[in-house]
């Protein structure tokens, strides 16, 4: 065990681990817009994008769950007594982040959500550092994340403007959908010291995903299409979260929480880059203000973590 602590809390382990979570996190943002094309799912109908995304979820448990147990060489079954944990996380993680943005999204601008979720960075690291005390605060810490952030800001924006009209149910929770996923990083931190990070992030999913479809039905939300492709892209947006967020789990559990959130600045970036790659915008995806932003959130990653 001592041998996997000293691995993967290697600086460079821990970038090309991070690194991939965030492509596949990335490869989301136009993948879902084209799972809603093949389910038929409208812009507008909230209640089926969070049947939908419950539906993803509850999958990507599952999955989680399977490659846990695959690599435990056991079954991974939760204790009874972790129970409290996974509905903490199922709740900050999957059910109160998706439903805030979801909601949120609808009444506000692709451009500010991004960037609203971008802060996330900062407030993992303020909760961590301020209230859980997982680590020190420092001026470098803070640095790189403002360094990160106007590399978000700047792809995001593109030439383009911000209008500053803000609106509860818009930018509001948008935000607070950031904080409850910096909420979750952190409690994953702390139970997956004496847990295993991929059965938490399995078992929470299902649980988040089962009330997310509830939620969705409830509503008013129902799937109207069902096709070969959308259901492999259904499964696709699953192995996204089962493998993602439990690579992201094991990070969080041998490294600082900073050390590892940082890496969420490429979130937005590989997003609008893969985005314009597979919506076949190539000209935005190598434009300068994209490589230049790029630069930007690797030089802020590095500032992080440089020693």
């Amino acid at each position: 065990m001592k041998k996997n602590n000293t691995y993967l809390q290697n600086t460079l382990v821990v970038c090309l681990l991070a690194t991939v979570c965030c492509i596949l996190w990335g490869s989301a943002f136009p993948c879902i817009k084209i799972g809603y094309q093949l389910f038929s799912i409208e812009s507008t109908d909230i209640p089926t994008q969070i049947l939908f995304a419950g539906m993803r979820f509850t999958l990507a448990g599952i999955l989680a769950i399977i490659l846990g147990s695959l690599l435990s060489r056991q079954v991974l079954i939760p204790k009874l007594s972790i129970t409290p944990k996974i509905l903490k996380l199922c709740l900050l993680q999957t059910v109160l982040q998706y439903l805030f943005f979801y909601v949120g999204l609808a009444n506000t601008s692709g451009v500010k959500a991004s960037i609203i979720e971008a802060a996330n960075v900062f407030i993992a690291i303020l909760v961590s550092s301020l209230l859980f005390r997982q680590e020190k605060l420092s001026s470098r810490k803070m640095m790189g994340c403002l360094i990160g952030f106007a590399g978000v800001v700047l792809i995001n924006l593109n030439g383009g403007s911000i209008d500053t009209t803000l609106k509860f149910t818009g930018e509001g929770f948008i935000l607070l959908s950031t904080v409850a996923y910096a909420f979750s990083s952190v409690l994953l931190k702390s139970y997956s010291q004496t847990e295993n990070p991929v059965m938490l992030s399995g078992y929470q999913f299902v649980l988040g995903g089962i009330i997310m479809m509830v939620c969705g039905a409830v509503t008013g939300g129902h799937i109207k299409s069902v096709t070969p492709a959308g259901w492999l892209m259904l499964f696709y947006l699953a192995c996204i979260s089962a493998v993602a967020y439990s690579i992201w789990g094991i990070l969080l559990k041998y490294n600082p929480v900073s050390k590892v959130a940082v890496f969420g600045f490429m979130n937005p970036v590989s997003g609008v880059i893969l985005s314009a790659l597979l919506l076949r915008e190539s000209s935005q995806a190598f434009g300068i203000t994209a490589v230049a932003a790029l630069i930007l959130v690797c030089i802020g990653i590095y500032t992080v973590n440089k020693v």
